[in-house]
């Protein structure tokens, strides 16, 4: 890999957020490639997609990223332009163990070339729970949501409060960024009202600015595309080199056959045809048999 000659220093990249993302991007930007951040507070992301369900999300979660850095880069004048996208669920492999996918995207309107780069977030307090108003008067009851409240890292993590029932998504019975125990008890009361069956139901607010744990994650990604946006092609030079596919068939341990696992990296740049394979980043040149299925059919 080859190092860019720092072709963003003192350039504007704007970005839209409302969620406090300016703070770890920017400094990213800064530290990695001397660019400087536009922060676009007046733009209204939401419209895109938003976490507590009253705006549905239009495509995938790149998708979606890519429209959020093509409205800042509308709006921002630079022709630059960075912006980052968070999905939230049930782990593929491990349906129990939640996870978080964490996806950012730099445009380079100058150069047409998109840059992307993705994080899975295995370390989430991403939850959920239902309960009825009436659970909390017993003394079981309020225990066990305060074991619930301590998991999720309740109040340093916000919470949100729905209604359960025929209640439109953009009702204003949904209760968002709770970080008091007095604000939640409240909204618990006013949703159990406004719900048909008297329940309601609990989430993880994951919005950057209410959940300090996926703030992290977004940190980290930040510094990771940085990276890639700061290594150059060793064909064309553009900046952007990096990972675009893994190739599998990772040799298994005892028998030698493919296994599913990757066998190796591939590695392309965003704007030429140039690809090369690399060996996997793990050092690691034999599967465990257990991943086999010829060996642990």
């Amino acid at each position: 890999m080859v190092q860019s000659s720092r072709p963003y220093a003192d350039r504007p990249v704007a970005l839209a957020t409302r969620h406090g993302k300016q703070r770890v991007i920017g400094r990213a930007l800064r530290h990695g490639l001397g660019a400087r951040l536009l922060h676009l507070p007046e733009l209204d992301t939401d419209q895109l997609g938003s976490f507590c369900g009253t705006v549905a999300r239009q495509g995938t979660a790149l998708e979606a990223c890519i429209a959020k850095a093509e409205l800042a880069l509308a709006h921002g004048g630079t022709g630059l332009a960075i912006a980052s996208e968070g999905s939230f669920g049930p782990h593929p492999a491990v349906p129990l163990l939640p996870v978080g996918m964490e996806v950012m995207v730099f445009l380079d309107q100058q150069r047409g070339i998109t840059i992307h780069e993705q994080l899975q977030a295995r370390r989430t307090n991403f939850a959920q729970r239902r309960l009825k108003a009436a659970s909390l008067e017993s003394e079981a009851g309020s225990a066990e949501l305060q074991r619930w409240l301590s998991a999720v890292g309740f109040p340093s993590h916000a919470l949100i409060v729905r209604p359960l029932g025929a209640i439109a998504p953009d009702s204003a019975a949904i209760h968002k960024g709770i970080h008091q125990r007095q604000a939640l008890w409240a909204a618990i009361a006013a949703a159990a009202a406004a719900a048909p069956s008297g329940q309601v139901q609990l989430e993880t607010d994951m919005r950057a600015h209410c959940n300090p744990t996926r703030m992290a994650s977004i940190r980290q990604l930040s510094f990771r595309l940085v990276r890639r946006i700061a290594t150059a092609c060793p064909s064309c030079q553009a900046p952007g080199w990096g990972l675009i596919a893994s190739e599998p068939g990772l040799p298994c341990g005892w028998c030698g056959l493919p296994t599913t696992l990757t066998r190796a990296e591939i590695h392309g740049c965003v704007r030429c045809d140039e690809r090369r394979e690399l060996p996997r980043r793990d050092g690691l040149r034999q599967a465990d048999p257990g991943h086999c299925p010829h060996c642990n059919p």
